[in-house]
């Protein structure tokens, strides 16, 4: 998980400042050293670290903090603040051009920087998000497998690719889609250029005489979370030759020190827009400096949370629930449904990962594969009664429960742990259902 090891020793610098009634310049200045050296061993720009650390100890060894009640609290909302301005205080959004105008996003950075996976997510989010109907352009013609990948990627999410093969101009290819996308009505154009190893003279001008044909109005610099320090050195070299604006951190879920998110923007000037989180297409999440300044403090990121569940619970089928439980009507295919509606929201780790107060420790005792497991065995029993069985639970007796145990895979003892759980579900539905409780429901609904 990102910002694992950052995560850790920042939070025992925080231990050490809470613990202290009241604090020194020199316990400010020791932990200080502690937060730079953890800073610099996930991989942060060594300028952006010794700027970054000299600002907070300007601010942590004033009076007010100092003689305040709690000034360890009060250094480490200085420290996540300071985090926040160096990610780039504000969430930024991507442009649209208005009215027939046709927006153009172009997609730069390195080969094996997850370039066409950020291209086909980005064109998802735009669809599901924002219902636009995107045109992916295959631009990469020396890589065989490029165009490729990005017509299996358009099957997969329902987004058409313009490409023209791998025999014509790349500067031909953008002009001809953007043509293209006017006549048939596809906006924004989202042009997967090519990558190369490092980066060549040869590279930057096919982006340059790109970027001077069609005008694009964004320049997305897609870099590999994973490579940390490398990573804003090439947003650094992107940005001085093409002026790019924005940057997509990619693979940001994987094994990374979280160097590049933490100094691109400080090096660049330019913000990072969006960041991929997982490996399914519907995992690109818009960048919330203050969210994950949160995350890195390891405080959780309840916001993130929220929109997740936003975006995937069905607002009709959130009325019909409500509406079962007030008439005591809740079934099995209800439970099953609210299984599916969680598990759209991500991982049992992610999820757990965006609470508050959950450690490393407490996650590594937390089996997530096995709870995953479970969640997995609740459907296959639930899918392996009939519908009769659904909706009276207490007509299954031990000779169905045989059947269903068969049917899904798994144990009568498995069989009996649901129908335990659900019963106490049905006894808590009732009580909601009655008195201040309903009434709270229909508050909260009317508010919505």
């Amino acid at each position: 998980m990102a910002f694992e090891s950052l995560t850790d020793k920042l939070q025992n610098v925080f231990k050490k400042l809470r613990s202290k009634g009241r604090l020194t310049e020199e316990d400010v200045k020791l932990a200080l050293k502690e937060v730079k050296m953890a800073l610099l061993e996930a991989d942060v720009n060594f300028k952006v670290v010794k700027q970054f650390t000299k600002s907070v100890q300007e601010q942590a060894i004033g009076q007010d903090v100092m003689s305040g009640l709690n000034p360890g609290q009060m250094v480490i909302k200085i420290v996540n603040d300071e985090l926040v301005k160096l990610m780039g205080s504000e969430t930024t959004d991507l442009p649209l051009r208005p009215g027939n105008e046709i927006t153009v996003f172009m997609m730069a950075g390195l080969q094996g920087a997850g370039k066409t996976t950020a291209t086909g997510k980005l064109a998802l989010n735009l669809t599901k998000k924002m219902n636009k109907r995107p045109l992916m352009v295959a631009c990469d013609v020396y890589r065989p497998a490029a165009i490729k990948q990005l017509e299996v990627l358009g099957k997969q999410i329902q987004v058409p690719v313009f490409s023209m093969g791998a025999d014509v101009n790349p500067v031909t290819i953008a002009k001809e889609a953007v043509a293209h996308a006017i006549k048939h009505g596809n906006d924004p154009v989202i042009l997967d250029t090519a990558g190369r190893l490092h980066i060549d003279e040869q590279l930057m001008d096919e982006l340059a005489n790109i970027k001077a044909e069609v005008n694009p109005t964004e320049i997305l610099l897609v870099v590999d979370a994973m490579t940390g320090q490398d990573a804003v050195n090439v947003a650094k070299s992107f940005n001085d030759q093409l002026d790019i604006t924005g940057v997509i951190l990619s693979k940001l879920d994987g094994d990374t020190r979280g160097g590049a998110a933490l100094s691109v923007k400080q090096v660049t000037g330019k913000p990072i827009k969006y960041a991929s989180v997982g490996e399914k297409l519907s995992d690109l999440e818009q960048f919330h400096p203050d969210r994950m300044a949160s995350r890195i403090l390891g405080m959780g990121d309840v916001l993130t949370l929220i929109d997740k569940a936003q975006e995937t619970i069905d607002e009709k089928k959130a009325q019909e629930l409500e509406e079962k439980i007030r008439k005591q009507q809740f079934d099995l295919d209800d439970f099953l449904e609210q299984f599916k509606q969680i598990r759209k929201m991500g991982s049992f780790s992610q999820i757990l990962g965006m609470l508050p107060g959950i450690d490393k420790k407490m996650l590594e005792s937390v089996d997530t594969e096995e709870n995953e497991k479970k969640m997995l065995h609740i459907e296959a029993i639930i899918q392996s009664m009939t519908q009769e069985e659904r909706r009276k639970p207490s007509i299954i007796g031990a000779s169905r429960k045989v059947r269903i145990s068969k049917g899904s895979g798994t144990r009568v003892q498995d069989v009996n742990q649901l129908l335990k759980q659900f019963e106490q579900m049905q006894k808590m539905m009732k009580q909601l259902s009655g008195g201040r409780q309903a009434k709270m429901l229909k508050r909260l609904r009317k508010r919505k």
